[in-house]
């Protein structure tokens, strides 16, 4: 697969289509359920996704970790994830491949307000998985495991993705995770935030996403980010 490039399909297809242990390091927010009984605002009206987000809602399929397994030189992940992955994740990554393990935490100061008979949606998981040896990089200013931020809302407003991730945290998580012009990949683009701090900060990305709005989305975001570097060079 070509390097600082992403591809308009599904991931599971194209992981396997890359070689054994190409990848440093692997940064994602994959979709995950969001629970619309009750009063909540939200209703899952994108029919192409149902089937993916059922599969999800108690983890990835074993399909898609083995593959990330596969490609990764050695494991070296973080997750954006529900409440509902934590323990299935934690039995593939911990339980089954023995590795060390984090639990970060991303508490947003202004949460959809939808909320009915449950607590608010007001903080976000991510879950690190690193085979015993992988390191950590970064310094004092970038390993905070609880964020404090505010929903990104000038860039969900701009780009039109519902779930744009805070580049502050996807940054560290690269500074943290991976050494400069390392290979980051990310199955499940979305907007490509991960593709654009690795830009950032001086990685090479891979990365899927089969959504072709939100992979308009991302090249867009990449080119901006791009001739951003070569303005400021």
């Amino acid at each position: 697969m070509e390097l600082n490039k992403i591809y308009n399909m599904d991931c599971l297809k194209g992981m396997r289509e890359m070689p054994d242990n190409c990848v440093d390091l692997v940064v994602t927010d994959p979709p995950y359920v969001i629970e619309t009984s009750g009063a909540g605002i939200y209703k899952q009206t994108d029919k192409q996704y149902v089937k993916e987000l059922n599969d999800m809602k108690n983890g990835f399929s074993t399909e898609v970790l083995d593959e990330l397994c596969r490609i990764m030189k050695k494991i070296n992940i973080y997750f954006f994830c529900s409440q509902k992955q934590i323990i299935p994740l934690l039995d593939y990554f911990v339980k089954g491949k023995k590795c060390n393990w984090n639990l970060l935490t991303w508490h947003k100061v202004n949460p959809v307000p939808a909320c009915g008979n449950k607590y608010l949606t007001d903080t976000e998981f991510i879950l690190f998985f690193r085979e015993k040896g992988v390191k950590i990089y970064g310094t004092f200013n970038t390993k905070f495991t609880y964020y404090v931020t505010p929903l990104n809302r000038t860039d969900k407003k701009k780009y039109g993705h519902p779930t744009i991730k805070p580049i502050n945290i996807v940054n560290n998580l690269i500074v943290n995770s991976s050494l400069e012009n390392g290979i980051v990949f990310d199955p499940f683009l979305g907007s490509g935030t991960t593709a654009v701090a690795a830009i950032e900060c001086g990685r090479n990305f891979i990365g899927y996403e089969l959504n072709p709005d939100y992979y308009e989305i991302c090249n867009k975001r990449i080119e901006e980010t791009m001739e951003g570097d070569i303005v400021n060079e």
